[in-house]
């Protein structure tokens, strides 16, 4: 298993086939996506989970975190998660944050992120922010 940096253009259909599979490839592009760091998840070789960090003044957002299906369950993610988590720490960021699913807070909330009073939704999607300080 790898972790590196990687392109958007690499990690643009894993988001893809994670996340919105129903929709068009260009419903999984950000805004900032081209001055984001985007971190990916190799095992044999296959790059199966991907996640993007956004600087802003007070930290950094990360969003689109994905793992291909057929990975999921086997905690790929979670060291995708660990890792991005300390490679914010080596650059001071103070704070980190990310618009988590609503199904999704308990996951979260195993690394140390805890929900806001910030909710919303998106494509009838609940979605909620969940924070932790660095």
């Amino acid at each position: 298993m790898i972790i590196r940096e990687i392109s958007l253009e690499e990690a643009l259909p894993i988001r893809h086939l994670a996340m919105w599979p129903d929709k068009d490839l260009d419903f999984v592009r950000v805004p900032g996506d081209e001055e984001a760091t985007h971190l990916g998840l190799f095992a044999n070789r296959e790059l199966i989970s991907v996640v993007s960090v956004f600087k802003k003044e007070d930290g950094a957002q990360f969003r689109k975190f994905a793992t291909l299906p057929k990975h999921q369950g086997k905690g790929y993610g979670s060291k995708l998660l660990v890792y991005m988590i300390g490679f914010m720490q080596k650059r001071d960021v103070p704070k980190i944050w990310c618009n988590a699913r609503v199904s999704k807070v308990d996951f979260y909330s195993n690394f140390g992120l805890v929900t806001t009073t910030k909710t919303f939704q998106k494509a009838g999607m609940d979605y909620v922010v969940m924070e932790k300080m660095l």
